[in-house]
C-alpha cells in the first residue's frame, strides 16, 4: 500500500497549479466576481489541454486511464486556485457517459472528453453551476436514475445572486427536453457517480481548506505588530496550529476515500460520506479562522479571503449537509 503520491501523482497537480497560476490569479478571480458570466472560457481551455475532461477515462476512449484519486488531486488545486467552471461535473459526466450502455449517448464522449461540450451536475438541487454555459446537464431523471439533458429548448434558467462568487449558480428547471438515459433507478452505477461526486467536492474542500492555512501562516510571518513579526504571539500560534491539525488529518480521509472508489472496497460508500461530511466542516472552519488570522484585512473583499469561504459555504451544503452524510455513514456502519 502507498502512503504517499507517485512522482506522477506529483507531477498532475504541479501541471494543474502552474496553469492556474498563469490563467487564474487574484486579479482575475476579482474580475470575475465582479462580471456577470458564470463560466471563464480561457481558464476553462486552459484545464482542458491538460486532459482534465478524460482524466479517468480508459486510454481505449482516448483518457488517460488514470482513477478518482488522481480526479480528487486536480480538485485539490482548483479549490486551492479557487478556480472557476464545472470541472467536476465534466470529470463525471465524462465517467458516466464512457460505461453507459446507449451507445448513441456514448458518440458524445470524445466531445465531452475534450472538453468541447461542457458538462454541468444537476443533482439534488436546482441550483447549478454554470448553467449557462453548459451544454450537457448531468441530472437526476425524476424516478432515481441519471439523464443527460441538452441544453435548449425545455431548459428554463433563472440568474441568481450566488454566494460563491467564483462558481455561480443558476436556478434550472428542465420542461421537456432532450435527454439521453444514462443509469436507470437501481443501477449500481447511479451511487457509484453520487460517491464520486461527494469525493471529488471533498478534494476541492481539502485544497480551499489547505491554501487557506497557507496564507494565514505565510501572513503571520510578515505581518508585524509591536515591533515584531504577530506568528510570534502565543495566541496567534495556537490558532495556526489548530488549522494545521484540521487540516491535514483530513487529506488521508479524502485519499482514501477516492481509493476505495477506484478499488471498489465494501467501504467505498460509507468513506464518500465521511468525506464529504467531515471536509465541509473542515472548510468552513479554516477559512473562518484564516479571515480571523489576518485580522482586518481578512474582512476586506480587496484581499479575496472571503472567496474561499464563500466556497466553504456552497461546498459544504452542495449534495447534502455535513449531518445528513454523517446519518448516512452512521446507518452504513450499522450503527
Amino acid at each position: 500500500m502507498r502512503f504517499h503520491l507517485t512522482s506522477e501523482q506529483v507531477a498532475i497537480q504541479d501541471a494543474v497549479r502552474g496553469t492556474l497560476a498563469e490563467c487564474w490569479g487574484m486579479e482575475r478571480l476579482h474580475r470575475f466576481a465582479d462580471g456577470d458570466a458564470d463560466f471563464d472560457a480561457d481558464s476553462w481551455q486552459a484545464l482542458m489541454v491538460l486532459g482534465i475532461g478524460g482524466l479517468a477515462l480508459p486510454e481505449a476512449q482516448g483518457g488517460a486511464g488514470l482513477g478518482l484519486l488522481d480526479a480528487a488531486l486536480v480538485c485539490e488545486m482548483l479549490g486551492a486556485a479557487c478556480a472557476p467552471g464545472p470541472v467536476i461535473g465534466q470529470i463525471l459526466g465524462a465517467i458516466a457517459v464512457a460505461h453507459c450502455a446507449n451507445p448513441a449517448t456514448r458518440e458524445l464522449l470524445a466531445e465531452i472528453a475534450a472538453g468541447n461540450k461542457v458538462v454541468t451536475l444537476a443533482l439534488g438541487s436546482d441550483l447549478v453551476q454554470s448553467a449557462r454555459a453548459a451544454d450537457l446537464f448531468l441530472a437526476d431523471d425524476g424516478a432515481g436514475g441519471l439523464h443527460l439533458v441538452e441544453a435548449g429548448d425545455g431548459v428554463e434558467i433563472e440568474t441568481l445572486s450566488a454566494t460563491d462568487r467564483s462558481r455561480p449558480v443558476s436556478r434550472v428547471r428542465f420542461g421537456t427536453v432532450t435527454a439521453h438515459p444514462l443509469y436507470p433507478a437501481g443501477d449500481p452505477m447511479v451511487q457509484r457517480l453520487t460517491d464520486a461526486a461527494l469525493v471529488l467536492i471533498a478534494a476541492d474542500s481539502l485544497g480551499g481548506a489547505q491554501h487557506c492555512t497557507d496564507l494565514s501562516v505565510d501572513y503571520a510571518k510578515t505581518r508585524e505588530q509591536f515591533g515584531q513579526p504577530i506568528g510570534r504571539f502565543q495566541g496567534l500560534k495556537h490558532q495556526l496550529a489548530h488549522m494545521a491539525l484540521d487540516v491535514e488529518p483530513a487529506r488521508a480521509l479524502v485519499w482514501y476515500a477516492a481509493y476505495a472508489w477506484d478499488a471498489g472496497l465494501p467501504d467505498a460508500v460509507r468513506t464518500a460520506a465521511q468525506a464529504k461530511a467531515h471536509l465541509g466542516e473542515v472548510y468552513t472552519r479554516t477559512t473562518r479562522a484564516a479571515i480571523a488570522a489576518h485580522g482586518g484585512i481578512g474582512y476586506t473583499w480587496e484581499y479575496g479571503l472571503n472567496y474561499w469561504f464563500r466556497r466553504s459555504v456552497f461546498n459544504r451544503a452542495w449534495l447534502g449537509s455535513p449531518a445528513q452524510h454523517r446519518a448516512r455513514a452512521a446507518e452504513l456502519a450499522g450503527w
